[in-house]
């Protein structure tokens, strides 16, 4: 048995602590899930679910909520953190004093923060002044609402000491969530942050009434970005064949369950920026605010990442959705 605290209550946090709570080992793990706002900790201990951000989904009496830090964090083995990407400092900065001594901290945020160009996990070590191997990361196509039903889920928890993805891997495994390893980091982030931005261009082409072969050719595209990325910085190639690459890449890029399709798609349809953040309801697409950030980080290391670059300007420079997808069609062609 282990006490995990999971830090952050939004849907996948809130997701991911049921299935912590739910995994067996040969007892039930203890699991406090902290939540920005006291209300809504007050409700999920009341009512057993989460109405704010995964409606429906009854969470397991060993799992309580609360709004004080150290009280989630006190006695904790392994660390959650579940706060979104470009918020993840501040957050950590605030709390990161109160995280027990040795334990291991497992990211499930995806993204490139804007600014310092660090990866999540670069974040967490310089935040919390820990070294690289006691960060860990969670990935692969994982969508809130199905982990929440119990339906069957592949995911990979990624740490460069080997040691320490096993134990999370035990820690969090259960009947229908079944996570492998990997020392891969670089790798397993960078397909996590880019398949955010791909997946908006995905949505943007649904908007604007494309079909089938677009989607794939999207796809296969972005997968060539995110691979090139990721050999600049140094990402081991099959860990982007397998599940924190392809695997996320296409479950993001094809469900009306991903936030950043269906964002992508309001773009398509007309929207302004503003008005699908509004129609968000508060729910983050991860990819609107990455792609800032990745496009910046492609061009530091010398990588074309057009699709990338399409979102940009799309979201940020005003560039019409119509426009972007004549200036893709219209880049010279080449060698595949």
């Amino acid at each position: 048995m282990v006490d995990v605290a999971v830090m952050g209550a939004g849907s996948f946090g809130t997701a991911m602590a049921k299935v912590f709570a739910e995994a067996t080992r040969p007892e039930p793990h203890t699991v406090t899930m902290w939540c920005r706002r006291q209300e809504v900790a007050d409700a999920i201990n009341e009512t057993r679910v989460n109405e704010s951000y995964l409606p429906g989904a009854v969470l397991p009496d060993n799992l309580q909520a609360t709004h004080d830090p150290e009280r989630a964090l006190h006695g904790a083995g392994i660390v959650v953190l579940a706060v979104p990407s470009q918020s993840l400092r501040d957050n950590l900065a605030s709390w990161s004093h109160l995280i027990p001594q040795g334990v291991t901290i497992l990211n499930l945020a995806k993204g490139i923060e804007i600014g310092t160009l660090k990866r999540m996990s670069e974040v967490v070590t310089e935040v919390a002044d820990v070294p690289a191997d006691r960060v860990a990361v969670l990935t692969g196509p994982n969508f809130a609402k199905e982990i929440a039903k119990q339906q069957p889920t592949l995911a990979v928890v990624a740490c460069t000491d080997e040691r320490r993805a096993q134990h999370a891997q035990y820690v969090v495994r259960s009947d229908y969530f079944r996570p492998y390893t990997n020392t891969d980091v670089v790798g397993c982030e960078i397909g996590g942050a880019t398949k955010n931005v791909i997946a908006l261009v995905c949505g943007i082409a649904s908007g604007v009434g494309l079909g089938e072969n677009s989607r794939a050719a999207i796809i296969t595209r972005g997968l060539a970005e995110t691979l090139r990325l990721g050999a600049a910085l140094g990402a081991n190639p099959l860990t982007l064949a397998g599940l924190a690459g392809v695997g996320d890449l296409v479950a993001t890029c094809s469900s009306p369950l991903s936030r950043n399709f269906t964002f992508g798609r309001r773009l398509g349809e007309g929207m302004t920026l503003e008005e699908a953040q509004a129609a968000a309801s508060g729910q983050v697409a991860e990819g609107v605010k990455s792609c800032i950030s990745i496009a910046d980080l492609a061009r530091k290391v010398g990588v074309e990442m057009p699709l990338t670059e399409a979102v940009r300007a799309v979201c940020y420079e005003d560039v019409p959705v119509s426009d972007a997808i004549v200036d893709l069609l219209n880049r010279e062609v080449g060698g595949e």
